[in-house]
């Protein structure tokens, strides 16, 4: 005889149901009055300079001129070169602390990257300012112009000042750094162990254990660490404040300073009124679109990987 089994729902699991749904559309709600907040409030900017407000990089607020062309391009420059810098150095360190690395000393790093990944963005920005700007002033920069004789390139020319695009990308890289190895080496040690023993079984060196395992093994996993880390370098406040010059103007010397979205606005919104106050919203707007955009591709991208190797959406 066929036990009676009631499976209708109590009414805990109908309000846990309810919560649930709650708390998933007031994400939705909230992204939504993020950009009707900040549209609001740049609408007086959006109706002065129109479309020329991206293009245009003057910035007087004595003559109510002002134009988001510097600090995009700042936002972009710092962070393409810290994505350049961080991205292999954390695939290479992941690497070494998972499959090469002795189990103390691969204890004792991974704690020590956990570490500077909790380190305040300020920290990094003092440290940038009293060491790294007299570094690259007196030691780098002289170097890379005059004694490799690539002043002469738009690239790197001006007079070697220390701060710029170059130091902000630098400061930037060492603060992405953790996050994008930190999620690397736990995506690492993911893989099945008996997969990589069978490789080592039949003949596979580390490298190529490394290369055709691992790293197959975990695209998915580093693609969501880089764009972890983009994310967080594109929104940087403090530490690039420190170093990288706050020029509002657009250059092609990674040594001449510049700006960035967000640095502009820590440093104009206080005293910001009136069209000046506008100006800086419509900034936060874009800010936030160019992130918005990010995550969108991030996850379009991720989904292509994810279909060619085989899994679901």
């Amino acid at each position: 005889m066929t036990p009676n089994i009631d499976y209708s729902r109590n009414s805990a699991e109908i309000v846990f149901e309810r919560l649930t749904k709650v708390c998933a559309f007031m994400i939705i709600l909230l992204m939504a009055g993020f950009f009707v907040q900040l549209f609001w409030y740049s609408l007086p900017s959006l109706k002065a300079f129109g479309v020329r407000f991206l293009f245009s990089s003057a910035w007087d607020p004595v003559r109510n001129l002002y134009g988001a062309a510097g600090a995009v391009y700042g936002t972009l420059v710092t962070t393409l070169i810290a994505l350049i810098i961080a991205v292999p150095l954390s695939f290479i360190i992941a690497l070494f602390l998972v499959e090469l690395a002795p189990p103390w000393l691969g204890t004792i790093m991974s704690q020590a990257l956990d570490l500077l990944a909790a380190i305040p963005s300020i920290i990094y920005g003092m440290w940038g300012l009293f060491v790294l700007i007299p570094i690259m002033q007196d030691h780098v920069q002289p170097f890379i112009g005059t004694t490799l004789g690539l002043k002469r390139l738009p690239l790197f020319g001006g007079e070697p000042g220390g701060s710029g695009y170059l130091t902000g990308g630098l400061v930037l890289a060492l603060m992405v750094l953790p996050f994008i190895c930190a999620v690397m080496r736990d995506v690492f040690k993911m893989v099945p162990r008996v997969v990589k023993e069978a490789a080592y079984g039949i003949g596979c060196t580390t490298t190529e254990v490394a290369c055709r395992i691992t790293l197959r093994y975990g695209l998915q996993g580093m693609l969501g660490a880089v764009f972890l880390g983009l994310g967080r370098a594109v929104g940087e406040t403090m530490a690039l404040l420190y170093v990288i010059g706050n020029a509002p103007g657009v250059s092609a010397s990674l040594f001449a300073p510049g700006t960035t979205i967000a640095a502009t606005l820590a440093n104009n919104f206080a005293e910001a009124d009136g069209l000046f106050k506008s100006s800086l919203f419509e900034l936060g707007l874009i800010l936030l679109c160019i992130t918005f955009i990010i995550q969108v591709a991030a996850q379009l991208w991720l989904n292509r990987v994810r279909k060619k190797s085989g899994g679901g959406l």
